[in-house]
């Protein structure tokens, strides 16, 4: 059974072809030999679209699709010079077979030409369709997996940490420990959509670098500066973050005192910048931690959720590392 959504597009077209091929500036009015004649493309022109295209040219059978659609046109053909000319048209030179089959010809293959093709833009918008909504499917699913991917890697990073403090019954590790248990619940409970609130997300941003600067304690200093930050926006949740612990690592890669780590976030309009920068001193592991799972991950995220809509920059000079992101947010309805 044909789809209602189709059956509707397909007869708004065919009134519409029946409509120009009546038209006669001449002779205003529809006449029952032009009605027969195209109820007689039409006929034919469902065997095409509803049997012979489903089966053999979507099969990539072009060879019988093409040989069928050879036996339409010469059925059509003998149907209106053998059966419907004569009956609209006796006794006049008309209603001759012969010299009616060439001129039939060209006046037929067009039409149904015309009418099929309404069958294929149909079924090429639906295919259309069909390949958008999977690639949404596995671009959510990606998305996901590389969601999942953070927690994990939150902890691994932060337990270390948290087991060094407790074998040295630091007073600072309840603190740790509550720090690190609101994080995950915004990671577990609140970051479920494709998009946050972006007041939201910066909460946690601050809430995410308390945590670290415990770590750090009276070997330098942070800075997390926001400006102009509108409630009316959303962004990704857990972009921002994976650069922050990224910049934590670098700083206490090797390096024991003057830790320098300035974190900044701005929005004008819709865009959003974002700049973090840290000094690091120099040492072989600092390109793994560069281009270890985090950035990776960050990076596949941005290219999913904001295609052609953001610009990240990442410098590595004189033992300064910095990013720069920009990227278009989304407005909250």
């Amino acid at each position: 059974m044909i789809p209602r959504r189709e059956l509707i597009f397909q007869v708004v077209l065919h009134i519409l072809v029946f409509w120009f091929y009546t038209y006669d500036r001449r002779n205003p009015g529809i006449e029952g030999f032009q009605i027969a004649f195209f109820l007689n493309y039409t006929l034919w022109t469902i065997l095409i679209t509803y049997f012979l295209m489903p089966r053999y040219l979507y099969q990539k059978k072009h060879w019988k699709f093409f040989g069928g659609v050879l036996m339409v046109i010469v059925g059509t053909v003998m149907l209106q010079e053998g059966v419907l000319e004569p009956i609209f048209f006796a006794g006049t030179r008309r209603a001759q077979i012969i010299p009616g089959l060439y001129w039939s010809l060209f006046g037929v293959v067009p039409i149904l030409a015309i009418l099929s093709g309404f069958k294929f833009a149909w079924d090429a918008l639906q295919k259309q369709k069909q390949i958008d909504e999977l690639k949404s499917t596995v671009e959510e699913s990606e998305l996901q997996f590389l969601r999942s991917q953070i927690n994990p890697h939150f902890l691994f990073n932060n337990l270390n940490n948290l087991y060094s403090y407790a074998l040295e019954n630091s007073p600072k590790t309840p603190e740790i420990i509550l720090e690190m248990s609101g994080v995950l619940r915004y990671m577990l409970y609140e970051c479920k959509e494709r998009f946050v609130p972006l007041k939201k997300e910066i909460e946690q941003l601050d809430n995410f670098i308390k945590l670290y600067k415990l770590q750090i304690e009276d070997r330098g200093k942070v800075r997390f500066e926001t400006h102009q930050i509108n409630s009316g926006y959303k962004v990704a949740p857990l972009i921002l973050i994976v650069f922050i612990e990224n910049a934590f690592k670098h700083s206490q890669s090797g390096q024991s005192s003057n830790i320098s780590i300035d974190i900044n976030v701005s929005q004008k309009g819709n865009q959003l910048q974002f700049t973090c920068s840290n000094n690091f001193e120099d040492v072989k592991e600092l390109d793994a931690v560069a281009n270890g799972i985090g950035l990776s991950n960050v990076k596949k995220r941005l290219q999913l959720l904001y295609p052609n809509r953001h610009e990240l920059e990442i410098r590595k000079e004189s033992n300064q590392f910095s990013v720069l992101l920009t990227m278009e947010l989304e407005k909250s309805e």
